[in-house]
């Protein structure tokens, strides 16, 4: 049998980051599951989909091909059969994302790729509903989160540092839209699994995240 370590938490918490590290310690393959979701939203975003048009979503997200394949140990997600990793980390395929992802279709199609791979392979997967619905029977599940103010600033970071351009009370602001639509979206909101442990890494070190992380899982297997 498979293990699986799942893990969700909003935007901006650590998620991707710890997961990875999480992954690489153990020896488990990582599945970016937002990066899923951007690729689609990438795609709608490119097909002119207007996001408030639950309809248009549902169709145009028939004919999205999407996967992830690795490279000497490194996920890359393929759009349409093209590498689109680096033109999923902006606030507009965010955004995007964030609405996109709440439709029933997009999540269906999505969730079964994602849970075929977790009966392939160890994973490590990371995104809003893994302990909830994609991956609801493994045995170590966890809710990463952190404060508002830490998750904004942790993102501000990021684009900063790839030479972006950005405001930190606007991706506040997003961030805060982003938790709200999470959290109260119909199809599989973000909440935490009954069964999980909770980590709030506001005041930890990514080494300190990943520790616990670790120890807990090797309890729970």
């Amino acid at each position: 049998m498979k293990k699986s370590i799942a893990i969700d938490g909003p935007a901006g918490a650590g998620k991707s980051t710890i997961a990875k590290l999480v992954a690489k310690e153990l020896g488990f393959i990582y599945v970016d599951t937002g990066a899923m979701y951007r690729a689609m939203a990438l795609y709608l975003i490119r097909k002119g989909t207007d996001r408030e048009d639950e309809k248009a979503i549902e169709e145009a997200c028939r004919d999205a091909d999407i996967s992830i394949r690795y490279a000497d140990g490194i996920q890359h997600v393929y759009l349409m059969g093209e590498i689109v990793d680096d033109h999923l980390r902006t606030e507009e395929v965010g955004n995007m994302a964030s609405v996109s992802s709440a439709n029933a279709a997009v999540r269906q199609k999505l969730v079964d790729l994602q849970q075929k791979l977790a009966e392939s392979e160890d994973v490590v997967m990371d995104g809003r509903d893994i302990g909830t619905v994609v991956l609801p029977d493994s045995p170590c599940k966890i809710f990463l989160t952190a404060s508002r103010e830490v998750r904004a600033k942790r993102r501000y970071d990021e684009l900063t540092q790839k030479g972006e351009k950005c405001d930190i009370k606007k991706i506040e602001a997003d961030i805060n839209e982003r938790d709200v639509r999470d959290m109260t979206r119909k199809n599989s909101p973000l909440r935490v699994a009954d069964d999980a442990i909770l980590i709030d890494s506001s005041d930890m070190t990514i080494d300190q995240v990943k520790d616990e992380i670790i120890r807990y899982a090797k309890e729970r297997f």
